[in-house]
């Protein structure tokens, strides 16, 4: 009993952290939920629905795993070489050109394994890249397609942190891990296979490690998967701030609030560098853990091939010799090192299961605006809009409409007017459709507006906001927006259209002078024309301005009462104005107040009227003499 002591002295070791893991794993799983601990998302799911991207490449996959067989055969037949030679060596029989021959053997079988290697490298790269930009179109298309009621829900960093660096993540997982988890399956078999028909008694010895080696790897796992949810967590909590916060930095500025914000990044910075060291200590307790099995499997080897070489005796009715000793050695790092790269690869693995779960989470929010199963796509639109007993509400029960209705007229241009909060611009977004209505129907062209593809209807439709947007790119980019079939005489007809071509004509690079982020090297009344001329080239049926002449001064004013009368004549304009040279050339003025229409007309029989347009009109014309003195 006392010559096996060593070797009951490193099992108890093992057991002891053994139960030590356990309890921590018991304790761990019993608050799980008070720490977010939970997935939402079974592994099982997620690898599912990653497969469908993985099995468009199934070529390249298969490539790499024909190639992945001259690795595997290196590291399994490798051993055998170096032990028989180490075997012939104590052997009176040994020559050189047996030497030779061994060392030959081994080399073209390393030269062949590094040359494959080689290979599934660039291979699986370039496979990966394809499945990466697969992903992104699939999600940015995604994204696009929901309502703006949902993405008024979603910060905009959030869905940066997920086309970027969530799908980057989940690329690691293609072009590294789960080939080399095959790999390593395929090894891990191979080797056992070998050591069992070399020396079976040996072989059970190592077995003995492989439970421990199970039930670390199981509790590692739960708790580096909490440790790489927080990771994630707290990267898209800063990038949602970064974003947020980058783009209103003026804001913060002309209000002082430097330091405030400063300190408020501060601390979501120290609690992703909290989360990313309890990663990184999950990792260096399992790393180390695997490691200690493998050098405790390596002096049992010794122990008890040393006492069967020197002693000449058997264990477990089996014979050791050097060469077997050699030969397990070697196979026992080849059995232990895939065990400890999984190890290393814990951090991408969990990372990529991690990022694959939030991309799904936006994958499975359902678009609330969609097409119904008969709607139609119709090549014109005239232009003709109703609304027939129309509610709406943003939050249930907060009514915003209450039983519209009203009919315009194609070609008509129809004002609307009230105090902030009326429902002016949710009318607006009504009639593009970018909300369903609770109650009531809209019609366009006497067709409910349901039965209209939400493509068709829009591309009919041009939209003069009063925040103009514009993206980094040239003044022409962001006139057409990715209209195709159009040349720069019809662009620059559009501009002159809107008269923006006066400062456009001024610019060093006329159509090609870049725009930078949010156009912020023009000014508010130059992006309002280049939003004029965007609708203009887009050739809309229904024309809608919602607040487009607010941020307009009067230089420019002057120079778009123009534009303004001659879009008139193009289709149905709808506009939402607090100017009366805006308005009151309107053949209809629907006057609203709390959702709903109290008073309709034009300009002079609502003045007439003495209602509430009048009043309005009075306030409106007093602002503007104020603005102009």
């Amino acid at each position: 009993m006392r010559e096996y002591l060593p070797i009951l002295i490193v099992g108890a070791i093992v057991g002891v952290l053994s139960v030590i893991f356990l309890i921590a794993y018991v304790t761990m799983k019993d608050k799980k939920e008070a720490i977010g601990f939970d997935r939402n998302m079974k592994d099982g799911e997620i690898i599912r629905r990653l497969s469908k991207y993985a099995l468009r490449q199934w070529p390249s996959f298969l490539l790499v795993l024909l190639l992945m067989v001259f690795s595997i055969v290196y590291d399994i037949v490798s051993p055998l070489v170096i032990g028989e030679l180490t075997e012939s060596i104590q052997n009176e029989t040994f020559t050189l050109p047996f030497l030779y021959t061994s060392v030959a053997v081994y080399a073209s079988i390393l030269v062949v394994s590094m040359i494959c290697t080689y290979v599934q490298a660039i291979v699986l790269q370039k496979t990966g890249q394809r499945i990466l930009s697969a992903l992104r179109e699939d999600i940015f298309t995604h994204i696009e397609s929901l309502s703006h009621e949902q993405l008024n829900h979603i910060p905009v960093g959030k869905l940066v942190t997920r086309v970027t660096n969530d799908t980057g993540a989940i690329s690691m997982m293609f072009t590294h891990i789960i080939v080399n988890l095959v790999k390593n399956v395929f090894v891990i078999l191979g080797v056992l296979v070998a050591m069992l028909c070399l020396n079976y008694a040996l072989t059970l010895m190592v077995l003995c490690f492989v439970p421990f080696i199970v039930i670390f790897t199981v509790i590692f796992r739960k708790f580096s998967r909490r440790a790489y949810r927080r990771v994630k967590d707290g990267t898209t909590d800063i990038n949602t701030f970064l974003s947020e916060n980058l783009s209103g930095m003026k804001i913060i500025q002309i209000f002082n609030r430097e330091a405030h914000k400063k300190n408020e990044f501060d601390r979501k910075n120290q609690a992703l560098g909290k989360s990313k060291r309890d990663q990184i200590f999950v990792f260096g307790i399992f790393r180390p853990v695997v490691y200690m099995l493998y050098v405790a499997s390596v002096m049992c080897l010794f122990y008890l091939g040393g006492k069967g070489v020197i002693r000449n005796q058997e264990f477990l009715g089996q014979m050791i010799t050097g060469g077997t000793v050699v030969t397990f050695y070697m196979y026992i790092n080849k059995f232990f090192n895939p065990i400890q790269s999984l190890a290393e690869q814990f951090n991408w693995l969990q990372s990529a299961m991690a990022s694959a779960e939030k991309i799904f989470t936006v994958f499975d929010m359902v678009p609330e605006i969609q097409d119904s199963p008969d709607a139609i796509e119709p090549e014109e639109i005239k232009g003709e809009i109703e609304f027939r007993d129309v509610w709406f509400a943003y939050v249930p029960g907060e009514w915003v409409l209450k039983g519209v209705s009203f009919k315009v007229e194609a070609g008509q241009t129809v004002a609307f007017v009230g105090a902030t909060g009326s429902g002016k611009t949710t009318i607006l977004s009504l009639i593009c459709r970018h909300y369903d209505i609770q109650q009531g129907q809209i019609l366009i062209d006497g067709r409910d507006i349901k039965e209209i593809k939400i493509s068709a209807l829009r591309r009919h439709f041009g939209q003069m906001l009063q925040d103009v947007f514009l993206f980094s790119g040239t003044v022409r980019s962001n006139i057409l927006l990715g209209l195709e079939g159009v040349d720069d005489d019809e662009v620059m007809e559009a501009c002159r259209y809107v008269n923006a071509h006066h400062f456009i004509g001024k610019l060093a690079g006329g159509l090609d002078e870049p725009v930078r982020d949010r156009g912020n090297n023009l000014s508010a009344g130059q992006r309002q024309l280049l939003s004029f001329a965007r609708v203009i080239v887009h050739k809309p049926s229904v024309m809608i301005l919602d607040e487009a002449t607010a941020n307009i001064d009067t230089e420019t004013e002057v120079l778009i009462q123009d534009s303004l009368e001659k879009m008139m004549n193009i289709g149905t304009m709808l506009m939402v104005a607090h100017r009366l040279s805006t308005i009151r050339h309107a053949d209809n003025i629907i006057v609203l107040s709390h959702g709903e229409i109290v008073e309709q007309g034009n300009h002079d029989q609502l003045v007439a009227l003495g209602g509430r347009y009048y009043e309005l009109h009075k306030l409106m014309a007093d602002e503007e003499r104020l603005r102009k003195s």
